[in-house]
């Protein structure tokens, strides 16, 4: 991240650092007091406040000669908005810790900060404070806040025996960009060659969202107020997360492969990774879509796809037969 002439988060010392960032964020109406103090305050007018975190580690969450600042930090953001959406919350602003190494340059730095806030900026949210230390390798760790609007949190438990399940938003995209970039020239396999040239806007696209995914941030207080009875954000594969449904609720989730759509580009995405498509659907994470449960009488709006139903069992099926549970495990990877 460094170079001849940069300025680095070294040259400016922690509190440049600090009044460098906050000098490129702004604040929202649900901050009353922002960066600057020991502690932020932000407005919870429902009385209770949607709280969760995160860490990302460099190595290990990110690289960063696949990912810009800008796009980690909007990653970073995104993953904990998710979050708070998934509860049927409103997102009302981030807190964040930094740990950077003294040679970052301070324009990435800038970039980080940038996602940030752009990501906030798409739920309302802000950037009301954080912390920062020295570190060998970048750590980023997010906190975000929400609140309910006066609506019950949906949680994992509440799915009952003849509720349909729904997702909304992307799966398997951000699984075949991160495919496509470890088989890339700085991977194992090669260059990737597309067979048409017109393909490589498509594989862009995949590798973006593993950069920066998009979450469909409206419909978890959407799906709050249609009733959901259960809701999860999809972080870790949707085989793993729907499992936690499965066994907090106490049923069984039966699922239908023919509900979901495997588009071309991530067909020819597989065909150059020798991948099964539908293993990054069912088992990819980091898209940050949403998959909830919902009374059969509900009629979901556009964006919603039933792909599947609950019923009296265990665990999560695919075609009448059990998987074993693909996803992300942080302890097994």
């Amino acid at each position: 991240m460094n170079g001849r002439c940069v300025i680095t988060v070294g040259d400016l010392g922690e509190f440049g650092v600090v009044a460098r960032i906050a000098g490129r964020l702004s604040q929202g109406g649900t901050v009353l007091l922002g960066p600057g103090d020991d502690a932020a305050v932000v407005r919870a007018p429902d009385g209770r406040v949607v709280v969760t975190t995160d860490l990302l580690l460099e190595g290990r969450h990110f690289r960063l000669d696949w990912s810009s600042g800008y796009d980690i930090g909007r990653k970073a953001a995104a993953q904990n908005l998710s979050d708070v959406v998934a509860m049927g919350a409103d997102p009302t602003g981030i807190v964040v810790g930094l740990g950077l190494p003294a040679d970052a340059a301070v324009g990435w730095l800038d970039d980080l900060t940038d996602g940030f806030r752009d990501e906030c900026d798409l739920v309302g949210a802000s950037v009301a404070g954080g912390d920062i230390t020295r570190s060998e390798l970048v750590v980023i760790s997010v906190t975000a806040l929400g609140d309910l609007g006066g609506r019950a949190p949906v949680t994992r438990s509440g799915a009952r025996p003849g509720d349909v399940v729904a997702i909304t938003g992307r799966l398997g995209y951000a699984a075949a960009g991160l495919a496509l970039l470890g088989a890339g020239p700085a991977g194992s396999s090669g260059p990737i060659e597309p067979s048409e040239p017109s393909e490589l806007v498509g594989l862009a696209e995949l590798v973006d969202a593993h950069r920066r995914p998009e979450p469909p941030y409206a419909r978890g207080p959407q799906a709050a107020v249609l009733g959901a009875t259960a809701m999860l954000d999809v972080s870790d594969g949707l085989l793993q997360d729907l499992g936690h449904v499965a066994t907090a609720s106490g049923i069984a989730l039966l699922l239908d492969p023919g509900a979901f759509t495997v588009p071309a580009v991530m067909r020819e995405a597989a065909r150059l990774t020798g991948t099964d498509p539908l293993e990054w659907v069912l088992s990819g994470g980091d898209d940050h879509a949403l998959a909830a449960t919902f009374p059969a009488g509900v009629r979901l709006p556009e964006g919603w796809t039933v792909v599947g139903r609950a019923a009296e069992g265990t665990g999560v099926q695919v075609s009448g037969m059990t998987p074993a549970r693909g996803g992300w495990d942080h302890f097994r990877e």
